[in-house]
């Protein structure tokens, strides 16, 4: 049996993780996207200037393409960001931190496609209320519902889990 092999079926017998560990996770990370968007933002003022805001009634308005190309940038470079982590070994920075890996259900690493679908699950399962993530709670398997909706599952890795091998 290859090492690959033996590390997943060992991966296939690991606890879901909980909510705080993948609260504290996600928080770590957003410090992370955070800083890719602050230098998005930079982008965006160096390429088109402060020509494409005005004072409009006491609120500041943004051109609307200028604004909604941001916006695209913004949830493209999360999605890069965590299908990047997610599809080179299941584990963002804050994941390692936290001793937290998703994979697809077979313990196999998750495919982009799977990749794709968590992510865009996650924001509404975040967004509102939370509801999403309250999901493991009513689970059997202790899923959240875009580890339900993307055919992953987020699991706790053991004390001395070494993320980048050997």
């Amino acid at each position: 049996m290859t090492s690959h092999a033996k590390s997943n079926s060992a991966e296939h017998d690991l606890p879901r993780a909980g909510i705080l560990r993948r609260l504290a996770a996600l928080l770590y990370d957003g410090f992370l996207v955070a800083a890719l968007w602050f230098f998005i933002g930079y982008a965006m003022l160096a390429a088109f200037g402060t020509e494409s805001n005005q004072l409009v009634d006491g609120k500041v308005e943004t051109d609307s393409l200028v604004s909604n190309l941001t916006f695209l940038l913004m949830v493209a470079s999360s999605l890069g960001f965590y299908l990047w982590f997610w599809l080179r070994g299941g584990q963002t920075l804050g994941m390692i931190s936290w001793r937290l890996k998703a994979v697809a259900l077979n313990g196999e690493p998750m495919s982009v496609k799977q990749g794709v679908i968590r992510y865009l699950a996650a924001w509404p399962a975040f967004f509102l209320g939370g509801l999403g993530f309250l999901w493991l709670y009513v689970d059997p398997q202790r899923d959240a519902a875009h580890d339900r909706l993307s055919g992953t599952k987020v699991i706790v890795m053991p004390k001395g889990h070494k993320p980048f091998g050997d």
